[in-house]
């Protein structure tokens, strides 16, 4: 095997119809609204992909150019750009757009971006020690409708499987994106030139173990029993440094750097792997590479023949990533030995800069790239742990942000860190939740930490080799311990929504969280709480990340809730109005999790889901009524459930099953209809369960059908109240056995009538309001007046708010009061 072997698709030439040409100036119209502007002191300019730009073959845009002598302009439907034909400047090279973001029009002038304060910025290259917010690199996003890209200084690619720096001298390249607040249209485009997210492995959406410590190797198996043993379920078990030899009298370094066992913590290695993948674990090890391999090392000799080393010194071979040779023996002899025996994708955790022997050639985007694609040449759907790069780094995932501080300020910057990044298409980060280091012991704060964690794009729990940090849900106070446990269980529920989710964002260019004025670019509101994002497309989030108020035991968080119509909590059923901003207040073991009118949600059923994240046996849909809506179930065959021991393709592998869309996945498709108040489901076999949220009543007009017949009489149909979620609860009778017997996926037609235009149901909330007071740490006399506004049933809802306003106390006590009264104007005399 050779670095021929890393070759991947790019097509870096433009269509040269599509270039203005110049001595020593090309401009490239990818788009008509994504211009490449390009300067060099010899007239030569650079065709080949780079790390931020692998695709420039775009179908040539309608343009005029009018060249005259001593300038030039380009105009498109969407941009009109000057330059004097000297190289760019701020005064030479100018831009005007026909997005009209502004009273006084939008124009860029070269390198003067910086200065507008108005791009929605991007992402960093790590939160390591960052103490709340850091500085963000600049997105492709901006209020001003228009965003640059310098890629004068990025590694390129050679065509041939390895790559190149940049040719010296006094060179310009960068990209223009020209879409206002056509935000989504931004992110298609950056998506198109610098390649698309990759479809995550399903495994890695369930919840990973992460933690830097010396576990012995029965130690860490035990501890993976112990969360199955309280049935919280994982997916990824991560081995930090110490998997490797560190303080050992036989390493003659640091010891950050290693790829020898420490066989006193790990005896036997490949027993460790087996019995994790018999538990349908995944392994990842941690490498910092930048030592290169000393004597001591178990490939040693092995290395040193292959690249003819002289070892009669036992000198140490230097970690060069600039050579191919060495990348070639880096990659398959030093780490496939390893993974043959326990390791399914390695955690890169380059900390040591960004420069190599050759000048612009970035060690960490060699490492990615090349461990990435290293990762798929055995036909699974590749992955790595590594750090952030720069633009293009979305092609790697997963993102290891970094060792984050223990408190609440990195909690509280978290969210807004996550959903940003999207704005350069990074969309899946993975943080340590709970924190790493420093800080101090606070449940409330971790527990609120897993919350985000489980609505986030990676979950892995992550602590320091301190007794007392690590994350194990039973080390922490009751309250936290339940809630904890629970979102941890929620996680793997999520994973058929995630999946296609993580689908989507690979084939129709959707990050998994978008912030919220990706959608409502024209609302200020939207800008105004950069905590609260889409996660999905049928869900809104929330995380509350500052400390509960002590005397109502609540936490608060401000939101804004766009106009779709009413939303529904998920784990309240508490029914809101849309287009509006009000502070949402929830006990630690919920937070505010919102799906519109419309919204289907597809979860497995299974209260204790199985290690690994198999594709489940019994799925509960959740189903918002009130508007049309309808989501694809998306699957991969090879994760339906099996043991280590079972034949049959490795999960993550991609066989393309029968019943499959063009992604190669299979599909069930459920549609509701609102005027008709019908849901249609074309499902595989399995067990399905259908939840319709603020649903308390049975309609008279409920009609289950399962291709074509009637099942009313044999379908159980449940109205589940206040503790638990209003709801209505459909189980749909199984059909699972039959299919099993046909030996093949058979797809079902369930029908589900509710009767004409179905509406929500209106709540009343004086039971969960009753409960909140309870647990008020206040005066009973303060407890007792709010109590007899909430249970006035003769009083409207404006005279009851004028009562809790005239109460003359904290508002902190009657707003989670108002909360409630106020979600749904339709309660108006509850």
């Amino acid at each position: 095997m050779n670095m021929q072997s890393y070759l991947f698709e790019s097509k870096p030439l433009a269509h040269p119809e599509a270039t203005v040409t110049g001595p020593h100036y090309r401009f490239t119209l990818l788009t008509d609204r994504l211009l490449r502007y390009e300067w060099s002191y010899d007239g030569k300019f650079e065709d080949r992909a780079s790390t931020f730009a692998i695709n420039r073959e775009f179908a040539v845009p309608r343009f005029q150019a009018i060249d005259r002598p001593d300038d030039l302009e380009i105009i498109t439907d969407h941009l009109h750009l000057s330059y004097d034909k000297k190289r760019f400047s701020p005064s030479g090279l100018l831009c005007s757009f026909s997005a009209k973001v502004t009273l006084w029009g939008a124009q860029w002038r070269y390198g003067e971006q910086a200065d507008t304060g108005e791009n929605l910025g991007g992402t960093a290259r790590t939160l390591d020690g960052c103490d709340g917010r850091c500085e963000l690199g600049p997105g492709v996003l901006s209020r001003s409708g228009y965003a640059d890209v310098d890629d004068s200084k990025s590694m390129l690619f050679d065509g041939k499987g390895f790559v190149a720096g940049r040719l010296p001298g006094d060179r310009i390249d960068g990209y223009l994106f020209c879409h206002g607040h056509d935000y989504t249209a931004a992110i298609r485009d950056l998506y198109a030139l610098s390649g698309k997210q990759p479809i995550l492995p399903r495994w890695a959406l369930g919840n990973w173990w992460s933690r830097y410590y010396k576990y012995q190797q029965d130690e860490y198996i035990a501890l993976m029993d112990a969360f199955r043993s309280r049935d919280v379920p994982l997916s990824v078990a991560v081995v930090d440094m110490d998997w490797h030899l560190v303080d050992d009298v036989r390493v003659p370094h640091a010891g950050w750097t290693g790829y020898t066992w420490d066989r006193k913590l790990f005896p036997d290695p490949a027993t460790f792997g087996r019995e994790l993948h018999r538990r349908n674990l995944k392994i990842t090890l941690n490498d910092h590479p930048h030592a290169g391999i000393h004597h001591h090392e178990d490939a040693y000799e092995e290395m040193a023949k292959f690249l003819g080393h002289d070892t009669s010194h036992k000198n140490p071979i230097l970690f060069d990533p600039t050579s191919p040779r060495f990348m070639e023996a880096y990659l398959n002899i030093l780490h496939r030995n390893i993974e043959k025996v326990a390791c399914d994708f390695w955690w890169v955790d380059w900390q040591q800069g960004s420069n190599t022997k050759v000048p612009g050639i970035d060690p960490l985007w060699l490492l990615n790239h090349f461990h990435f694609l290293d990762n798929a040449l055995d036909g699974k759907r590749p992955l790595i742990f590594s750090r952030y790069a720069g633009p293009g780094s979305h092609r790697y995932p997963v993102g290891f942000s970094g060792d984050t501080v223990t408190t609440w300020a990195s909690l509280e910057f978290q969210p807004e860190f996550t959903a940003t990044a999207s704005n350069i298409g990074y969309g899946w980060w993975s943080h340590d939740i709970g924190g790493h280091y420093g800080g101090a012991r606070d449940d409330e704060l971790v527990t609120r930490w897993v919350q985000f964690g489980v609505f986030s794009p990676i979950m892995r729990l992550h602590s320091s080799n301190s007794r007392w940090s690590s994350k194990e849900p039973w080390l922490y106070r009751q309250e936290s311990e339940t809630a904890i446990e629970k979102f941890l269980r929620l996680r793997h529920r999520l994973i058929p929504y995630l999946y296609s989710c993580n689908v989507l964002a690979s084939t129709q260019d959707e990050p998994l969280i978008q912030p919220m004025y990706w959608h409502f670019p024209e609302r200020d509101e939207a800008y105004q709480v950069p905590n609260q994002y889409f996660f999905g497309s049928e869900l809104i989030v929330a995380p509350i990340v500052t400390p509960r108020d002590k005397r109502t035991n609540l936490g608060r968080v401000k939101t804004w809730l766009p106009p779709m119509h009413r939303h529904v909590d998920i784990f309240t059923g508490t029914v809101y109005d849309g287009d509006r901003e009000l502070n949402m207040y929830r006990a630690l073991d919920e937070i505010p999790v919102l799906a519109h009118e419309g919204s289907i949600i597809p979860l497995d059923a299974s209260p204790t889901p199985q290690d690994g994240g198999p594709n489940p046996e019994h799925f509960e849909v959740l189903v918002v009524i009130g508007r049309d809506g309808q989501t694809s179930v998306l699957e991969d065959r090879a994760d339906d459930f099996r043991t280590a021991q079972e034949e049959g393709p490795e999960p993550g592998r991609n066989e393309g099953p029968a019943t499959a869309t063009a992604t190669g996945h299979r599909a069930s498709l459920i549609r509701y209809h609102q005027a008709a108040g019908e849901l249609t489901a074309s499902v595989t076999g399995r067990k399905w369960s259908f939840r319709f949220l603020a649903v308390t009543a049975i309609p008279q007009a409920l009609k289950i059908t399962i291709d074509g017949q009637d099942r009313s009489n044999d379908t159980e149909v449940v109205i589940e109240t206040y503790p638990a979620t209003p709801s209505m609860v459909v189980h749909v009778p199984s059909v699972t056995e039959r299919d099993r017997d046909l030996g093949e996926s058979v797809t079902h037609t369930i029908t589900i009538s509710l009767g004409p235009d179905p509406q929500l149901s209106v709540l009343d909330h004086r039971s969960r309001i009753e409960r909140l007071l309870l647990d008020y740490q206040t005066e009973f006399d303060i407890k007792e007046r709010i109590w007899t506004i909430v249970d006035d049933g003769r009083s409207a809802i404006n005279v009851k708010i004028g009562k809790l306003l005239s109460l003359s106390v904290d508002e902190t006590l009657t707003e989670p009061i108002a909360e409630l009264i106020l979600s749904d104007v339709r309660g108006m005399h509850l």
